[in-house]
């Protein structure tokens, strides 16, 4: 089924589920306490079963794609439809009432994190190259930033790009955290090229193939079990010119343009499992006490200032506003929303929590205690957004810096 033009926004949506209803069942259609009951923050996948995962999730997403219903805000020339905003949150909104794959965090960060980046400060030719293919999702990529030496700091990053004299660059250095590096085709990577200037001039970005001679990725063991996570060596990786991205010396403004897109894009993270707690709470074999009632409310009211202000950042890109660093709110929110649910959680189940008694929708959760004390440093910790907030938003004055 091919997407129609819409007319207005009652239509578009009717039309969204005609299709969705081609591809999916209705979420609807699963009974409490039926189906997976995985609630994982960060999923303890084996290398087969991240594969396996992806490609089902590239299926639908190439599927979503071709029908029409892909990246509607965008041009015509990469697969959109120049659509606003609110036709795009109308189809979110529809597919949230059917089962379609998981997206896992990989997925954003290639269509809504790098696509845009590329889109911004490419050449024609990786344009033509990445966008299109991103957006599809027959090229995925994964985000080279953090190190281990810099912390939060950006602009700390010590993995050094050189250019020889036949204009081939060199890159050394080692990354980590990085979500998706076993199945990503491209690595977007910050990099010092000049060390003789302040240190957020002196880096550049690139597009490094993950299979590019010396590469090397290596899984981290996280306490829920899992490798989610991994690290990135680069050993005398060489690239062409053609993989820079941006301007040499401009790396910290096209690295800014992900970390913006980023935390405009965390503001419904935990939602979902903030949800499945307070059904959790509402199919327990026994009546609440009263103090479990009070959490459980907390933890809604919680739920709902979130849906607020990712509605107000929202609303703002829909009427042409930059939401700018109020973005940022939206994070710290939903670590929030994730820290409360792990307390209510602990509250409604106790020993059940950590006892894999075979009982669905029980230990499962122990995935959610175990990896949400990790969003609190994925994505920019809860110190860095706190200082963007107060000093770009409050006006209140910078903190002192060397």
């Amino acid at each position: 089924m091919t997407a129609p033009s819409p007319q207005d926004l009652t239509q578009f949506s009717e039309a969204a589920v005609a299709w969705l209803a081609t591809v999916a069942a209705r979420r609807t259609e699963t009974p409490w306490g039926s189906g997976s009951d995985s609630v994982a923050v960060f999923e303890n996948w084996t290398a087969a079963e991240e594969r396996a995962n992806t490609d089902r999730v590239r299926a639908y997403e190439r599927a979503k794609f071709d029908a029409g219903w892909g990246p509607l805000t965008w041009p015509r020339a990469y697969g959109g439809r120049e659509l606003s905003l609110s036709y795009l949150l109308a189809f979110q909104r529809a597919e949230e009432s059917f089962d379609v794959p998981k997206r896992t965090e990989m997925f954003s960060v290639t269509q809504q994190l790098v696509a845009p980046t590329i889109e911004q400060w490419g050449t024609d030719a990786q344009r033509e190259r990445y966008v299109r293919a991103m957006l599809r999702t027959d090229v995925m990529a994964c985000q080279l930033f953090s190190e281990t030496e810099a912390g939060s700091d950006l602009a700390a990053v010590r993995t050094k790009a050189v250019r020889d004299a036949a204009g081939t660059w060199i890159l050394n250095g080692h990354k980590v955290w990085t979500s998706g590096a076993p199945v990503s085709e491209i690595g977007v990577a910050v990099c010092r090229t000049d060390p003789a200037v302040a240190k957020h001039a002196g880096l550049t970005v690139f597009l490094v193939p993950m299979d590019a001679p010396g590469v090397t990725i290596r899984p981290i063991r996280q306490m829920t079990g899992g490798t989610s996570f991994n690290e990135v060596y680069l050993d005398d990786v060489r690239l062409d010119d053609e993989y820079r991205l941006g301007p040499v010396g401009k790396g910290w403004s096209v690295a800014l343009t992900v970390l913006a897109a980023e935390r405009l894009d965390g503001g419904n993270l935990g939602l979902a499992n903030a949800d499945s707690a307070v059904a959790r709470a509402q199919h327990l074999e026994r009546d609440l006490t009263d103090l479990e009632r009070d959490r459980v409310a907390d933890l809604i009211t919680r739920s709902y200032v979130q849906r607020i202000a990712s509605m107000r950042v929202a609303q703002a890109v829909v009427a042409g506003r930059d939401p700018g660093p109020e973005a940022s709110i939206g994070k710290l929110l939903a670590t929030d929303t994730m820290a409360t649910t792990s307390e209510v959680v602990r509250l409604l189940l106790g020993r059940d929590l950590v006892s894999d008694s075979g009982e669905w929708g029980t230990y499962a959760w122990s995935q959610h205690l175990l990896g949400a004390p990790g969003y609190r440093i994925a994505g920019g910790t809860d110190e860095i957004q706190h200082n963007i907030i107060a000093e770009r938003v409050l006006g209140l004055p910078k903190e002192p810096r060397p």
